[in-house]
């Protein structure tokens, strides 16, 4: 998968998404304080059918210490969703 930056209007906001067979995939940076969202520090992962009216559900394993990492684990989650 192919992730992209988001661009937000919110100063320091970082959210990156992507989309594949089906189902989208999110990551976003999260600190304790300051601008931006508020969590856990790290990148946060979350994916949803892109189809259905569904919640997003969390990458297990969130935060991840790095963007690859999270990206590396969008990737196995979507592996687990489309092996039948």
């Amino acid at each position: 998968m192919q992730f992209s930056r988001v661009i937000s209007p919110v100063e320091n906001m970082q959210i990156w998404n992507a989309n594949s067979n089906g189902f989208s995939f999110v990551i976003s940076y999260e600190t304790r304080a300051g601008p931006g969202l508020h969590g856990r520090p790290g990148f946060v992962a979350s994916w949803r059918p892109i189809y259905e009216n569904r919640c997003a559900i969390k990458v297990g394993g969130s935060p991840f210490g790095t963007l690859i990492e999270a990206e590396r684990a969008c990737d196995a989650m979507l592996g687990l969703l489309v092996t039948p």
